[in-house]
């Protein structure tokens, strides 16, 4: 009866990864990446329940889409880069409060200012993450030397300057395993799926109905929905 049980765990998990490597296919340049969201640390009074549970990433070459949204209120911050209309947008929905801050080529986008001063350092460490061969870097925190964080990125899904606005920029590579701190709150995300699909262009366009604000009245708007 163990021999059958052990059989079945394993013929799962072979379907599992199986499935995972089949969703996508490695280098292609069209698609999404959905990750899982682990909060490691948040000072939020809200409901794990009502926290984002998933960071949905839509690429199509160089434009890429992040997109972390709450199960409720359609509430979570989008970032879009589409270079080809030099447009590097973070949006906020928040209960029908919507803005967004149009950022410049190369700006870190707004949200990340405990995560300023890190530092990354590429190991020779290897792993696969839902079928991609994956590299590694270390990352040490300002403040506390002492920690460090692996994250973990790929070459073989064929995405342009993906981490261009975001504080691993450095990283030359599709992110599939990393983290985010905001503010006082600590986010890992990992991924669990690629689907090689078509994405709209029209995804990639400028969100309409989003009041347009700066760069220190978003930082402030995110720090205080982080805070609440």
């Amino acid at each position: 009866m163990k021999f059958r049980n052990l059989l079945f765990v394993a013929g799962l998990i072979l379907i599992l990864f199986y499935s995972c490597r089949e969703k996508g296919g490695k280098f292609i340049s069209e698609g999404e990446i959905h990750y899982n969201i682990d909060y490691k640390t948040t000072i939020s009074s809200f409901s794990m329940d009502l926290m984002p549970k998933t960071l949905v990433v839509s690429f199509k070459n160089n434009k890429i889409l992040f997109e972390i949204l709450a199960p409720v209120g359609n509430s979570g911050i989008t970032n879009l880069v589409n270079p080809d209309k030099e447009l590097y947008d973070t949006y906020i929905n928040f209960f029908g409060n919507r803005y967004l801050y149009a950022g410049q080529p190369g700006e870190i986008n707004p949200g990340f200012e405990s995560m300023k001063g890190i530092v990354v350092r590429k190991t020779d460490k290897k792993t696969v993450i839902c079928g991609y061969d994956c590299k590694n870097a270390e990352v040490t925190i300002p403040g506390d030397k002492s920690r460090v964080i692996d994250i973990w990125y790929t070459d073989q899904i064929k995405v342009k300057n993906s981490n261009s606005t975001s504080p691993f920029k450095d990283i030359d590579g599709v992110l599939m395993s990393f983290f985010f701190i905001m503010g006082k709150s600590e986010m890992h995300f990992e991924a669990e799926a690629v689907y090689k699909k078509e994405i709209p262009d029209q995804n990639f366009e400028r969100k309409p109905k989003f009041r347009m604000i700066d760069k220190a009245s978003m930082e402030k708007t995110i720090t205080d929905i982080i805070n609440l």
